[in-house]
């Protein structure tokens, strides 16, 4: 088997898997209608069911504990959009600095990973500052966390990356050194199906 087949074997759940993953996300995305009011299941899961790489992609989502759902839809597209929605920035992607760049000029204590390449790996992207404020108006996340966003090249240029969180009802956007890390620090993600 070539290096591509293999890859591409490893992005594709079982039928198992599948069904597990749509129930959980089926049952999400009932109990939270205040987050998509005017969208349908059955709607949402043809679109699943005609895109496994995306079921595979939500599927990393939930595995490093995102809660993943649905928050829009692009009509113009005929695209659903995805965000993690845990109540704080998921915890199997967290203790990570910003990208690849920050994780190698660090000389001591290094993290496991950085958040960029994490993100790539799971098939999604970091959620833009926008998109971070427009999450925060369906509910309150991170409350004791926080999330990096994507950051600016010429704030990443100069060794920066952005974080927000909610804090005493509002939320904020900071900075850091691209390289820290924090273990209440993970990263949300967006997916496009």
């Amino acid at each position: 088997m070539t290096k591509s087949n293999k890859d591409s074997h490893k992005k594709e759940l079982s039928l198992e898997q599948r069904e597990e993953l749509l129930r959980t996300l089926k049952a999400r995305f009932e109990k939270n209608m205040n987050r998509h009011k005017s969208l349908e299941w059955t709607k949402v899961q043809a679109k699943l069911e005609a895109n496994p790489e995306k079921l595979w992609s939500l599927n990393e989502m939930e595995r490093t504990g995102g809660e993943p759902d649905v928050v829009g839809y692009d009509k113009k597209n005929d695209v659903y959009i995805f965000y993690d929605c845990s109540a704080e920035s998921p915890k199997g992607r967290r203790s990570v600095c910003y990208d690849l760049e920050a994780l190698e000029s660090r000389k001591n204590h290094k993290p496991e990973n950085n958040a960029i390449d994490m993100a790539t790996a799971m098939g999604i992207e970091l959620l833009t500052k926008e998109q971070y404020r427009s999450l925060q108006k369906l509910e309150n996340f991170d409350m004791k966390t926080s999330s990096w966003v994507q950051t600016p090249s010429d704030i990443r240029e100069l060794g920066g990356a952005l974080f927000c969180d909610r804090r005493f009802g509002h939320v904020f956007v900071y900075h850091n050194g691209a390289d820290s890390y924090y273990a209440a620090r993970g990263f949300r993600g967006s997916l496009r199906v």
